[in-house]
């Protein structure tokens, strides 16, 4: 047993995952997920998505500098932008995995329909779910942004810092 611990070793310390988002904003429960990535994986890069298709609040940058100032504690992880299909993205940076967040039934039935698309697309890279910490399952960027935007509290919802964004980019001047 002892044996094969040791010899899996040095394949884990190679692993890249690829964590994709639009992060708008990052919250609590993405930051519990980026932790236990950066446990499982050699790399985990935290991929932000330009995402055309949506009207984000924060803009690519803002983001792309959230993201950036939180995940800061973990060395093994990277954050990057990418536009187009995930897949590719994951691919070109010799991705073995993407990590997936699953907070209900319902976020694993899209999951596992999105995994399924991904396995036919890059047959190679494997779709991992985490379930966040029960603390933060009930937290979605969403709700943090539609709260904020009505002036509610969201401290316990997302960093000090992400919280400090919100305030900014909603009520400045306050």
């Amino acid at each position: 047993m002892v044996h094969a611990d040791v010899a899996s070793a040095p394949a884990v310390a190679a692993t890249i995952a690829v964590y994709p988002g639009t992060f708008d904003p990052i919250t609590l429960g993405h930051q519990d997920l980026i932790r236990r990535a950066a446990r499982l994986f050699g790399r985990v890069i935290v991929a932000v998505a330009v995402a055309h298709h949506k009207k984000t609040m924060f803009s690519l940058d803002e983001r792309l500098a959230a993201v950036a100032e939180v995940v800061q504690p973990w060395s093994n992880v990277q954050v990057l932008a990418f536009d187009g299909l995930v897949t590719g993205f994951a691919r070109s940076h010799g991705a073995c995995a993407m990590v997936r967040g699953v907070r209900s039934v319902a976020d694993f039935d899209f999951e596992a329909q999105l995994a399924g698309m991904n396995r036919a697309l890059v047959p190679g890279i494997e779709s991992v779910f985490l379930t966040p910490d029960t603390r933060f399952q009930h937290i979605s960027s969403t709700l943090v942004r539609e709260i904020a935007s009505l002036r509610g509290d969201v401290a316990q919802f997302v960093a000090p810092s992400v919280l400090a964004r919100l305030q900014a980019k909603l009520h400045p001047g306050t």
